[in-house]
């Protein structure tokens, strides 16, 4: 088991980002965060193959270079296909979630409306990840 993982969160959306940190705070877990606002900053973050993440929280819709974009060049990549990540979106649109299982999604996560129901999500994501068998490099 990881007790601490090192999550690369990819989301352009300030509140959700905080969302997400609040909601780890507050289950008293230790994960490091780094977040990009985008795609692009996410593959330039990426480049440093000496520290890579664990997983990758992903948001679907975002300027630049979107989820299902981002997740085909990540997927193509053979030192980055390997990173465990999961879409953490808005979009239940079925073409969305077929598309990025098709490209080799680790999971397909709604955001619900209710802090605390994401608040449920987001700890049972990272209570799956953290048991998982992980590659590290």
């Amino acid at each position: 088991m990881k007790e601490k993982l090192n999550i690369l969160l990819i989301e352009d959306d300030m509140i959700e980002v905080m969302k997400l940190n609040r909601a780890i705070s507050s289950l008293h877990l230790t994960h490091h965060i780094v977040e990009a606002n985008n795609g692009e900053e996410a593959l330039q973050i990426l480049q440093n193959k000496n520290e890579l993440p664990d997983i990758i929280l992903l948001d679907l819709n975002m300027p630049k270079l979107n989820g299902i974009e981002f997740l085909s060049i990540l997927k193509n990549d053979d030192d980055l296909r390997y990173i465990p990540t999961v879409i953490l979106t808005t979009s239940n649109n079925q073409k969305d979630l077929k598309e990025c299982f098709k490209i080799g999604v680790s999971g397909y996560v709604l955001k619900p409306l209710k802090y605390e129901e994401y608040v449920t999500k987001v700890s049972k994501i990272l209570d799956y990840w953290s048991i998982n068998e992980l590659i590290t490099n």
